[in-house]
């Protein structure tokens, strides 16, 4: 079944040939809309082909939902998307590099052994056991044994990113330039952003969040066709944060999984196999549970709840060995992200069809949402980034 087919046990799904390994003579001009992976992927095609382009970002970052913070603790954090859903040679084929020996220090994250101690927890502050090898050990088992993930050791995804996609074309990026409007009706493409600027190109490439797709943030002329607009409207774009928070003394297990009615909820030792001295703690929330949180007044009042949480679990140990440091990613309320991510493979492949056609062949898009070949996460994006610019250079 193609639902068991992602991420680890998709490498195979890999394509031989992207972009990477293509040549283009393309004498049009490309704006490509959002500077995060798949739009720096496809950057990365223009640049290479001596193709002319512009990235318009709608924030004062490149990386999208990739982030780093490297001040907290004594390696780099990874504030939006942290795990290799991948085997790590997955890395050298998105550098359109063979073989399998990356140079990436890369550690698996999920053996089952070495999760000593974990949580489980049917709901705040209620803790039915500690697990050492029972039913939670044999969901690890399982799930390393059939989906493998790894981290980067003393590295990040945006160091990934930064390192092999934006170092090339960051200099062609205008920030701070949200577009509004795409009008694709005449020959050219008039793209116009929020404070009124027009730009202008043969072909665009929008790479946005499907949160910010969803919310009609963009409006295009011609409208989108029911197809694309219903396909748009069936994917699930949850809400979520990332809260980092540092503390004194490790007092807490590897990982503690808690109970949430949709998406996911869990504190992880996020120091874990970096041979790090500092002790950062990861809450990620995502789903019905964040109503609990956004609820608050304040991130700092989030942070308490976590620490009032952790109390509960710990017998008042959170407290005593917070430092009173943190950083929180509000991927949720991001105004040009609205949501987590996106798990392609569980939706009918027609759906992804729908969402990559393109409009008019002038107007195409890419982004995690739109993978084709169930690489998952960061993969994933910078694949559908190679796929369309592919689609969009080649298109008469």
């Amino acid at each position: 079944m193609k639902v068991f087919r992602w991420g680890s046990r998709a490498l195979d799904m890999f394509p031989e040939d992207t972009a990477l390994h293509k040549t283009y003579n393309y004498e049009g001009k490309v704006i490509i809309i959002g500077a995060g992976a798949s739009g720096l992927a496809a950057a990365k095609i223009l640049q290479r082909n001596n193709i002319d382009y512009l990235i318009l970002e709608a924030s004062n970052r490149y990386g999208g939902r990739l982030k780093e913070n490297k001040t907290l603790a004594d390696f780099p954090i990874d504030l939006g998307a942290e795990w290799i859903h991948h085997l790590p040679a997955v890395l050298n084929r998105l550098k359109g590099k063979s073989g399998d020996l990356v140079e990436e220090e890369t550690v698996p994250y999920n053996v089952p052994y070495k999760f000593e101690k974990a949580y489980g927890s049917t709901s705040y502050g209620k803790i039915f056991s500690w697990i050492n090898s029972s039913l939670l050990r044999l969901l690890f088992f399982f799930r390393f044994k059939f989906f493998p993930e790894f981290k980067f050791k003393n590295s990040s995804w945006f160091n990934f990113l930064d390192k092999n996609f934006a170092e090339e074309v960051k200099h062609k990026i205008e920030f701070n330039s949200p577009v509004t409007k795409i009008n694709y009706s005449e020959d050219k493409v008039d793209v116009i952003t929020k404070s009124g600027k027009v730009y202008q190109a043969d072909k665009v490439l929008v790479t946005v969040s499907i949160g910010i797709l969803k919310s009609d943030y963009i409006s295009f002329i011609p409208d989108i066709s029911k197809e694309k607009k219903d396909a748009i409207e069936s994917i699930v774009f949850m809400p979520g944060f990332k809260l980092v928070m540092k503390f004194s003394e490790k007092f807490y297990p590897d990982i503690i999984m808690c109970k949430a009615k949709t998406g996911e909820k869990g504190y992880y030792d996020m120091a874990f196999k970096k041979d790090a001295k500092t002790h950062i703690l990861g809450l990620l929330v995502q789903g019905s549970s964040v109503e609990d949180f956004y609820c608050l007044e304040s991130e700092e009042h989030i942070v308490l709840k976590a620490l009032e949480e952790l109390d509960q679990i710990f017998e008042g140990k959170a407290s005593k060995a917070y430092t009173g440091e943190y950083v929180f990613e509000d991927w949720g309320r991001h105004e040009f992200t609205q949501g987590t991510w996106i798990e392609s493979f569980l939706y009918d492949q027609s759906i992804i069809q729908a969402l990559n056609e393109s409009l008019n062949d002038k107007v195409f898009f890419a982004g995690e949402v739109n993978d084709l070949h169930h690489q998952l996460g960061v993969p994933g994006a910078i694949v559908s980034g190679y796929h369309s610019i592919d689609k969009l250079l080649t298109s008469l």
